[in-house]
């Protein structure tokens, strides 16, 4: 599968391919272990659509949060401070760290920005 023709499936449609090549990684692993595996090429081709479709779901979602609001931001970000601690906080904390370097980003912008003279 091309990337372009990821790029042109909408997010539903993405979520359903990323979950049947996933199924279907899942079945050539089992073939491969019971040894009946007739092209080892299907696993690396599978694997490779499955970061395919990961990608193109990162840039939309990096995308999304390049166009939300700085309030809208603050708050994603009071969420998920409150999930720092306990199961699944390195994951939390590594996205309180991006967010917060999206808000500095921001506010850095518009600083180094010269103003346009007459």
């Amino acid at each position: 599968m091309k990337a372009s023709e990821l790029v042109g499936m909408s997010d539903e449609q993405l979520a359903i391919t990323l979950r049947d090549t996933e199924k279907h990684l899942f079945q050539l692993r089992f073939q491969s272990a019971t040894d009946r595996l007739e092209t080892p090429s299907e696993m690396r081709k599978a694997r490779k659509d499955i970061a395919r479709i990961k990608t193109v779901q990162r840039q939309r979602e990096l995308a999304k949060l390049a166009q939300a609001p700085d309030d809208q931001l603050a708050k994603q970000l009071a969420d998920l401070a409150a999930k720092t601690e306990g199961p699944g906080k390195r994951r939390a904390k590594r996205q309180v760290a991006r967010l917060t370097a999206l808000q500095e980003s921001r506010k850095a912008k518009p600083a180094a920005q010269p103003a346009k003279g007459k």
